[in-house]
């Protein structure tokens, strides 16, 4: 059987999700090219590997063997490649890494960069997801680290507190809510929002928004916070986004922030693994660097 690391990681990514569509995305490969690969993998073993029903997919007691093999496989890849990657002249390793939003944006950059300085053979594979897309990728091994919320659950992962994510409405100063310290999503739902253009932390907000039954009237979208912070001021529609970076795009842009009162608004992001010990030397390495200045 041919399977190569790419139909590995797929697989596993597919089972742990219960999803084609799902584990095709956490394994970064669109869903024609994932379901080519899963079918080619059952040509080739001659062998039934999914159950494929309404409600996602089950592995057949074939997958579920080619999935403990394929853990134990992928996990001594990693071992390989980080283990050489320290005693090689010039071998560089990886470390695959997945970060919700609001670390990759707010609080990860700074951390990372003064690590990686002292790590020059070191690279990072970083990849934007939303928390339960971190948590499952991690389990199944398709990344090493993942830094997430407190919102999803993360049973089985070893944990380190990371930082303190606090999301607010961002409004222009002269906006009726001003004055307010605190305000439920509930309160603003309904009215005109400007958006970021993709990643985990707008489909988030989406999410939270349908659970109330409601979709936001986003009227434009923007890649960046202090681009959303500068259409806000002009009176556009609010925004929502972390509160560090509310204050730092607020400076310029003259806008206002009111705290979300919302559960899900305030978000301890931690930093997890699977298991430490099963870690590459670097990867272990870089795992201790950001689980040590999580309650700072």
């Amino acid at each position: 059987m041919r399977f190569d690391l790419t139909d590995l990681r797929l697989f596993l990514a597919v089972v742990d999700a219960g999803s084609i569509t799902h584990g095709a995305a956490d394994a970064g490969l669109s869903l024609p090219a994932a379901s080519e690969r899963l079918r080619d993998m059952e040509a080739i073993g001659k062998v039934k590997l999914l159950e494929r029903g309404r409600r996602g997919v089950r592995p057949t007691p074939a997958g579920e063997a080619l999935a403990h093999h394929a853990r134990l496989i992928l996990r001594q890849m990693a071992r390989m490649r980080g283990e050489l990657g320290e005693h090689a002249d010039g071998l560089r390793a990886t470390i695959r890494l997945a970060a919700n939003t609001a670390a990759l944006t707010e609080f990860l950059p700074q951390r990372l960069g003064a690590w990686m300085a002292t790590h020059p053979r070191i690279d990072v594979d970083l990849k934007e997801r939303q928390s339960i897309e971190i948590a499952r990728a991690v389990a199944a091994d398709l990344v090493e680290i993942g830094i997430l919320s407190d919102q999803v659950d993360t049973g089985g992962l070893r944990l380190r507190p990371f930082a303190i994510d606090r999301l607010v409405v961002v409004i222009p100063r002269d906006h009726a809510l001003a004055a307010s310290r605190h305000v439920d999503f509930a309160d603003v739902v309904d009215q005109p929002f400007v958006g970021l253009t993709d990643g985990a932390l707008q489909g988030h907000i989406d999410a939270h928004a349908r659970r109330l039954g409601q979709t936001l009237k986003i009227r434009t979208r923007l890649r960046s916070f202090e681009g959303l912070c500068q259409i806000v001021s002009a009176g556009v529609g609010l925004a929502i986004m972390p509160e560090t970076a509310a204050r730092r795009g607020g400076r310029s842009a003259k806008t206002a922030f009111v705290r979300l009162a919302d559960d899900w608004a305030t978000r301890r992001l931690s930093v997890c693994v699977r298991a430490e010990e099963e870690l590459s030397p670097s990867a272990r390495a870089l795992f201790a660097h950001l689980g040590s200045r999580g309650s700072r």
